[in-house]
């Protein structure tokens, strides 16, 4: 019966020291993986970052287009009424011209 009884806490004890090992063998696989699981979060935040540093790059250079956009539309707009005022004023130049010449003309007649 001793024998018995010492077979049985000899199981046990054996029992235990496998639960343990699976147990250890468990947490190094845990950790191992945890590890590789860290590194990937890293390398994607990382990505992220860097796209959202590429989407600002890439809203400031829209806005920098549509400002630059905006002045030239203005730049033009300016321009256009600068020339229509112009060929206002040279009408309005030939028109007085043609009236003076007129005149030079009735006192060469007379």
């Amino acid at each position: 019966m001793a024998a018995a009884r010492q077979a049985d806490e000899t199981d046990a004890l054996a029992d235990l020291e496998e639960r343990i090992t699976r147990a250890v063998d468990l947490v190094a696989q845990l950790r191992s993986r945890n590890q590789v699981l860290e590194a990937e979060l890293a390398r994607l935040t990382a990505e992220r970052d860097a796209a959202h540093v590429e989407a600002n790059a890439a809203k400031t250079a829209a806005q920098s287009a549509r400002t630059e956009a905006e002045a030239i539309k203005a730049s033009t707009h300016r321009s256009t009424q600068e020339i229509e005022e112009l060929r206002t004023e040279r009408k309005q130049v030939r028109a007085r011209i043609e009236k003076l010449l007129n005149q030079m003309d009735l006192l060469s007649g007379a």
